[in-house]
């Protein structure tokens, strides 16, 4: 850059590989290396230019001023969507371990019986119709709780899962951003804290149907 409007070209390896590989002779400035830059406004959707950082694996950013304010490439993409997707995906992690460690211990009446009071006719055939809230309620009763043979205290556990339960309430309505790295390290422990425990879960004492 000539300055912080004006942009001479881009060096990265992209361009260099093909430059020391191709060249005859072989380069030795950094201008036999440069490439015309890519560039977008800091006012554009990510959504939009997504393809475009992916082709060149960065683009430059350019503010309202009409100076460059800044680069994003491949990796602050990939990082991006890794904050973005990874709550989904813990807590969805999460729910399949809770209804494993559930599944086939209650009849289906049982499973039935905590349904939400507030959708009655909603049906409920296997865990896998419940909420995580009625998953909760349903391990919170002590009788319950003994059945799933988990070497863990019921009460912490089940605090920990309503925990779970309010974060995947902000993560689906799409309210990750408000999820703090604390809450996002508590979900990754959560999920190997399950993993551990249903490795070591009782077996089961035939099917209930």
């Amino acid at each position: 850059m000539t300055n912080e409007r004006d942009v001479r070209g881009v060096v990265s390896w992209g361009s260099i590989g093909p430059a020391m590989t191709l060249g005859q002779p072989t380069p030795q400035f950094v201008r036999e290396c440069m490439r015309p830059h890519v560039e977008v406004k800091d006012t554009d959707s990510l959504f939009q230019v997504i393809n475009r950082i992916i082709e060149s694996s960065y683009v430059l950013v350019r503010n309202e001023q009409r100076a460059i304010s800044g680069i994003l490439t491949t990796t602050d993409l990939s990082q991006q969507f890794q904050d973005l997707a990874e709550p989904f995906l813990l807590i969805g992690e999460i729910e399949n371990h809770i209804r494993a460690m559930i599944d086939g211990r209650f009849t289906q009446q049982e499973l039935a019986a905590v349904r939400n009071e507030n959708d009655p006719n909603r049906p409920v055939e296997s865990v896998a119709d419940l909420t995580l809230g009625e998953h909760i309620r349903l391990i919170e009763n002590r009788d319950n709780w003994v059945r799933l043979g988990l070497k863990a205290d019921r009460a912490v556990f089940v605090k920990e899962l309503d925990v779970v339960r309010q974060l995947r309430n902000d993560v689906m309505h799409f309210d990750s951003d408000r999820i703090t790295e604390v809450e996002r390290t508590s979900l990754r422990n959560f999920v190997q804290f399950v993993h551990q425990l249903k490795a070591r879960q009782a077996p089961q004492q035939g099917r209930a149907v």
